[in-house]
């Protein structure tokens, strides 16, 4: 399988799909036509979501087959040569992919070699489950079982700050949190401008340092370059440190 699982699209001050644009070039190179999922979005159309993702696709030479346009969205999906998820509200996203059966249709695709991108919660869904996702509930899927394209969870937009007078949970205590019911699920904490290229396996992290979460162990900083098994038991690379 081939996987580019980004934790967002966009950097401040950059365009849309900016920061990843050319990692999207290259994954998706010698494709004709990519199948756009744009269930993710909440405050605004999916057209308008179309319009900010087809000029991107098209400068790798693209064609965007809209799923949200299309009768049989499984269907459709079945003829385009590349798959890319795009973020928004995580819960939405996934309510709309078990109504339209597009999760076993996604993943049976990937499987068989269909590229397949996702940024936000189109990275999330890749994971076993969605419950690692920093969305609101806003609205209930019929389960929180996700494509388990990976054997890990993905926590998009990580964070470890913590903002002066904030008396919440931190971002690696609710991560914790999951860990503590789920012990044997790793997460990885992925920073904004980062992703995962993953091919046959094995993965490479690209952009920026992602923390690595197991229940019992203190959490890894793993950096930018490194390159690991799906296992997550062996780094290469630019290395990993505790």
């Amino acid at each position: 399988m081939r996987l580019l699982l980004l934790s967002n699209s966009t950097l401040p001050g950059e365009p849309f799909l900016g920061w990843p644009r050319e990692h999207l070039k290259t994954f998706l190179s010698g494709r004709r036509s990519i199948a756009f999922v744009p269930y993710a979005a909440v405050t605004f159309g999916f057209d308008d979501y179309l319009d900010m993702v087809a000029p991107v696709f098209e400068e790798s030479g693209l064609r965007t087959i809209a799923l949200h346009r299309e009768k049989d969205p499984a269907l459709a999906l079945s003829g385009a040569e590349a798959i890319a998820v795009g973020g928004g509200n995580t819960f939405r996203l996934v309510r709309e992919l078990y109504r339209h059966d597009l999760l076993r249709a996604i993943r049976r695709h990937v499987q068989e070699g269909a590229p397949y991108v996702g940024w936000s919660a189109g990275s999330n869904v890749a994971c076993p489950t969605i419950m690692t996702t920093n969305d609101m509930p806003i609205t209930e899927p019929p389960s929180f079982r996700a494509m388990h394209l990976v054997p890990f969870q993905i926590n998009p937009h990580y964070t470890d700050v913590r903002p002066e007078g904030h008396g919440g949970e931190t971002r690696d205590q609710r991560i914790s949190e999951f860990l503590v019911m789920n012990p044997r699920m790793p997460v990885l904490g992925l920073r904004e401008g980062s992703g995962l290229l993953m091919q046959d396996g094995a993965i490479e992290l690209l952009g920026r340092d992602m923390r690595l979460f197991r229940h019992g162990q203190d959490h890894m900083e793993v950096a930018a370059g490194t390159r690991f098994h799906q296992d997550l038991r062996e780094f290469t690379g630019s290395g990993a440190k505790s």
